[in-house]
Formats: structure tokens, sequence, C-alpha cells
């Protein structure tokens, strides 16, 4: 049995072919930050005859499952990424729509800071930030 299907059995969901495939393509370092649609062209590209109001009810039982943690950046579109990740925040280029993870620890001190100053225990929080290439090109779409 693959990791997807353990997966997939731990979130109380039936292995079935779509969710196989749609898991298989989540797991690729490419497809991080994907929308439902770009995923469904992508199973397309792949010889897949998935529907496209099969691959968001799979997205969103992922979502509810724990498998996937969607976002809503800028763009107005929800995009998926695999929630085992380690934490991380996430730069959006407003100019191409790419995302870019990163870590900073003095960030994530600061937060736990200012969390405990206001008598708050963090228990989940996100960072986005969000911005135009400074020289006025953007090249991000470059990047991989």
């Amino acid at each position: 049995m693959t990791d997807g299907n353990q997966a997939l059995k731990k979130a109380g969901l039936k292995v079935t072919l779509p969710r196989v495939k749609i898991l298989e393509l989540m797991q690729g370092p490419e497809n991080q930050h994907i929308s439902a649609e770009d995923l469904y062209k992508k199973l397309l590209d792949m010889g897949e005859e998935i529907g496209l109001a099969t691959v968001y009810r799979v997205l969103n039982q992922f979502d509810d499952a724990g498998i996937v943690t969607r976002h809503h950046f800028e763009s107005g579109k929800a995009v998926f990424e695999l929630a085992t990740q380690e934490h991380h925040d996430h730069l959006v280029c407003l100019t191409c729509g790419k995302v870019m993870e990163f870590t900073d620890d003095v960030i994530e001190r600061r937060q736990k800071e200012i969390a405990s100053k206001h008598n708050i225990k963090l228990t989940n929080h996100s960072l986005y930030l969000y911005g135009t290439s400074l020289d006025g090109k953007c090249d991000h779409g470059d990047e991989e």
C-alpha cells in the first residue's frame, strides 16, 4: 500500500482512483499552491478522465480531512498545498502570481512574543506578504 493510500485511509476516506491521482499530483513540488483548475488541466494532460467537479469535491474532502491546506491569496482563487509540510510563510508576487515559501526564525519569535504580550497562546497562524518586483521586471516565472 502506498503512502497516499495510507493517508486516505487514515483520514477516513475511501481509496478511489480520482483521490489517488490527485494526491499523487499534489505530492510533486511543482504542484504546491495549485488551483483546482490547474490540477484538472494537469490530469487532462496525463490522459486522466477526472471531471473538474470531481477535482473540486476531492480537494474539499482533502481540506476537511487535513490532507491539504487551502489558501486564498490576492488572486481571488483558492490554491492548495499538502498539509504535511513544515510551517512556512508565503511571499506572493502580484505581477505574475508566483508564490514563494520562506521561513524566518525572527518573524516566528516576534509573532509568539506579540501573542504572549496580549495573553494569547498561538495555536495556528499564517503570514502572507504581497509585493511587486523592485526593478519593474518580473522574472519569477523562470524560477523553479
